[in-house]
């Protein structure tokens, strides 16, 4: 399948891509530093592909702080925008066929359906924006590529939703949890698995694509189904999103269709709660002492 090059090697993905590398014995696959392989630097990325010369590079790199953007618009245009563009760049110099994971935050969130691929696209927010960007540069600067639209992620690795309401509910007797914003999470693991099954295929059906886990959840009841699984005993209240403001608006219903991705690389997505159930026994059996490893 060739080598394999990953951008962003040390978040929360790229640990992911790396566990589920090694299961798979995919061995001709490069996790740089990010020093070696920073987004922002167009002429380090150029150089680090012509070194390594990988067949599909990887971009797990993302700035994903959804209410600090609203603050931190240059930042976050910067990673998500300027650094998709450079990124983008470096593999056409260098015939590298990119992966770019994006979001379902790029969705207004309005309306109760399943959101297509073809759908209209019109953040709400400035995270949304900044990676609708970065697909629309993606899609001008380059012609092999994959764009993986993904929602509530989580995994053992790196801070999530799931890791904190584990260390949360551990503290606390009491949680307020939002109720009616609804979406589908997806296990990180599950993810890895998609993105090498899709180089595995060697299709050149490039384009956007969405994967999630498969179901549809709030908030609250995935948080539910953290303390029903790990047995966290804690009073969870399901409340309103206008009763916990935040500096940015999040979609009410982002909801993925998947049909695309399945049938085109014939993948099989679990259900979130069975993804669930595996990501805490890993957490449990491998003895994460600190939540927010």
């Amino acid at each position: 399948m060739g080598k394999t090059l990953i951008i962003g090697a040390g978040g929360q993905l790229g640990q992911c891509l790396k566990t589920v590398a090694e299961r798979r014995g995919i061995s001709d696959i490069v996790f740089p530093a990010e020093a070696d392989a920073n987004i922002l630097d167009q002429t380090g990325l150029k150089s680090l592909l012509k070194k390594e010369k990988p067949a599909f590079v990887i971009n797990c790199a993302a700035y994903t702080a959804v209410d600090k953007a609203e603050d931190e618009l240059e930042l976050a245009k910067a990673v998500n925008e300027t650094g998709a563009a450079n990124l983008a760049l470096a593999c056409a110099s260098n015939q590298s066929t990119l992966i770019h994971l994006s979001t379902d935050f790029v969705f207004e969130g309005n309306v109760v359906k399943l959101l297509l691929e073809s759908d209209d696209a019109q953040p709400i927010n400035v995270y949304g924006q900044t990676k609708l960007d970065g697909e629309k540069a993606v899609v001008a600067l380059l012609k092999e590529y994959f764009i993986l639209r993904t929602s509530w992620l989580y995994s053992e690795y790196a801070k999530n939703f799931v890791k904190t309401m584990l260390k949360l509910g551990a503290e606390r007797d009491e949680l307020n949890i939002i109720a009616d914003q609804i979406g589908t999470p997806t296990y990180a693991i599950d993810l890895a698995n998609a993105i090498f099954d899709i180089i595995e295929s060697e299709s050149k059906e490039y384009g956007v694509y969405h994967y999630s886990n498969e179901g549809v959840t709030s908030w609250f009841d995935f948080a539910k189904a953290i303390f029903d699984i790990s047995g966290t005993s804690v009073m969870a209240n399901p409340i309103p999103g206008s009763a916990y403001p935040t500096r940015a608006i999040r979609p009410a219903f982002s909801v993925m269709d998947k049909s695309k991705i399945k049938n085109t690389f014939n993948i099989d997505i679990p259900y979130w709660r069975d993804s669930l159930i595996k990501c805490i026994n890993e957490i449990n059996n491998n003895s994460f002492n600190e939540i927010h490893r």
